[in-house]
């Protein structure tokens, strides 16, 4: 049951880092251009565009990098309570990230469409998810 909640993380994980890496290369994969990408993921009106490629970059690294924990986490004799320590870290980031998507303030502050329906239907929901799975790994590790 383990493996099979941290594959369920790894996989979405994986899709971030595969599209941040290719946003970082240039690409607007899955969008047809940089224009409608632009839109979909920022959700600033006042400030359009896109991040620098070295900032997406470091995104797909860090979307990678959770991957693997969580696959790690899949393993109850590697890494012991510091794995822990970064599952639990991990998991509260993406939790309050999701929670934060439903907040009047997050709203204000990022009112831009299609970002703003998007964020509310699948960003903060998949932030919820993935955060709620990095917490489960954790504890069915201590148990």
């Amino acid at each position: 049951m383990i493996m099979g909640i941290a594959s369920l993380i790894f996989i979405p994980l994986l899709a971030i880092a595969i599209a941040c890496f290719l946003w970082a290369i240039g690409r607007s994969w899955p969008l047809r251009d940089r224009e409608i990408l632009s839109k979909a993921i920022n959700g600033r009106a006042a400030t359009p565009g896109l991040p620098s490629g070295w900032l997406f970059l470091l995104a797909s690294l860090l979307a990678l990098g959770a991957g693997i924990l969580a696959l790690s986490l899949a393993d109850h004799d590697a890494g012991g309570m510091t794995l822990n320590a970064f599952g639990i870290l991990v998991g509260t980031v993406l939790l309050a990230r999701g929670v934060a998507g439903y907040l009047p303030r997050w709203r204000a502050a990022f009112p831009a469409e299609p970002f703003a329906t998007l964020d509310r239907k699948t960003y903060s929901p998949l932030a919820l998810f993935i955060g709620t799975g990095f917490l489960l790994l954790v504890l069915l590790r201590l148990i």
